[in-house]
């Protein structure tokens, strides 16, 4: 048995280095770049109409003009046109290259069109409604920094500087694994002695959202037939997620079977509740880490959620954030256990308050459909008091 803080550091302390791959651009979406982008031309490459209107020469409005002849109109997707005489205009719609010798634009909602001659009703500023070439970015500059997270914004960048494939880094391989006699398929009525998978498909989902799809195994509570899966499965993956079989029953093989298979044991153990019997170690010859959570649900859910993730993020080179939320009522946690507590997050003008989630213990799965997160405290001699700061780890989106 070692400490919650200990257990937590070695498993840090195994993350990865899972290397890069080249993905196409529709499949960037979710995934860590890899490369530092720069942008191959300017931001926007050209003076853009930002209005539907027309494209003057300002020199004219000073000298007093008011009327305007229209010598052509602009569509976007159009190649640059020359306004051949200061006095005249010419129709341009959004996103048009402002004409060479133009350099304001005026909106439609600003002007009357009559018989081929554009009258102002309101007199432009010099300049307005034109977003100027390489006014947001340089060519050469860098427009994103590699570990970043793609999202939609930056897949728009990443198609405006020609990036049909973006350098991401790899995402493990991960197989989870459930175990015991006592599980049936969803779709089967259980007998009284028997339940339903769910911890498989819990971490299935939860993994999903990482943007991996894991292979997903179940297992009897038979030794050999635990060993000669695992033996494969070790081989062909980078992190191995079990469920059950990690408690001091008779039928808990899995210790004594990573043992046989040569996966050297981390801890076995952890000051903490729920999740106490968690398991964890590598096979050194694969470098395939295993995370073996105890059965019930929600020692899984806990464990996946605060060690796991974090094991994630640092091998695919992301900051680990640290999150702290304001109690919003007291918490007492005596003995020797690290307290990961179910709690439903709110808001207190803008501040993060969280609420302890009435529940049943570590096999009480319903309670996690209102849960947001952990709050993880150690054990001290006073309470935790209400307003005091204590460390979150979020189970859900936190807005």
């Amino acid at each position: 048995m070692i400490s919650f803080k200990d257990a937590y550091q070695k498993v840090l302390d195994l993350s990865q280095d899972l290397g890069n791959e080249l993905v196409s651009l529709e499949q960037a979406m979710g995934r860590i770049l890899a490369e530092d982008i720069i942008a191959d031309r300017n931001f926007p490459p050209f003076n853009r109409a930002t209005k539907d209107g027309i494209a003057i020469n300002y020199d004219a409005i000073e000298k007093g003009q008011t009327t305007f002849k229209i010598e052509g109109i602009l569509a976007a997707g159009m190649p640059s046109q020359l306004l051949k005489n200061t006095a005249n205009c010419i129709e341009i719609m959004t996103g048009a290259v402002v004409p060479s010798n133009a350099d304001t634009v005026v909106m439609y909602e600003h002007i009357v069109i009559d018989d081929g001659w554009a009258s102002l009703i309101k007199n432009p500023v010099q300049g307005q409604d034109i977003h100027l070439n390489g006014s947001d970015q340089k060519k050469g500059n860098l427009v994103l920094e590699k570990n970043s997270i793609i999202s939609a914004a930056e897949i728009g960048v990443l198609a405006a500087v020609g990036k049909a494939s973006v350098l991401v880094r790899t995402l493990p391989k991960v197989a989870i694994v459930s175990t015991g006699n006592e599980l049936v398929e969803v779709d089967e009525i259980p007998l009284p002695h028997q339940i339903r998978k769910s911890n498989i498909h819990t971490l299935y989902s939860a993994l999903s959202q990482e943007g991996i799809v894991p292979s997903k195994l179940h297992l009897p509570d038979e030794k050999d037939s635990i060993k000669n899966t695992l033996g494969n499965t070790l081989k062909v993956n980078n992190a191995v997620l079990l469920s059950g079989g990690v408690s001091k029953g008779k039928f808990d093989f899995i210790p004594q079977v990573m043992e046989e298979l040569g996966v050297e044991k981390i801890f076995h153990g952890v000051f903490q509740r729920p999740g106490k019997p968690f398991w964890f170690g590598i096979q050194k010859e694969t470098k395939t880490v295993v995370f073996s959570f105890p059965g019930n649900p929600v020692s899984t859910f806990a464990n996946y959620n605060v060690y796991f993730k974090d094991w994630l993020k640092l091998s695919l080179g992301l900051p680990l954030q640290k999150i702290d939320v304001i109690l919003k009522e007291a918490a007492e946690v005596k003995g020797d256990l690290t307290m990961l507590l179910r709690v439903k997050l709110g808001f207190n003008r803008g501040h993060l308050v969280v609420s302890l989630v009435k529940e049943n213990g570590s096999g009480d799965l319903c309670s996690l459909v209102n849960t947001d997160g952990f709050i993880v405290l150690e054990p001290k001699s006073e309470p935790y008091e209400v307003g005091e700061l204590v460390p979150f780890v979020p189970t859900r989106d936190l807005l």
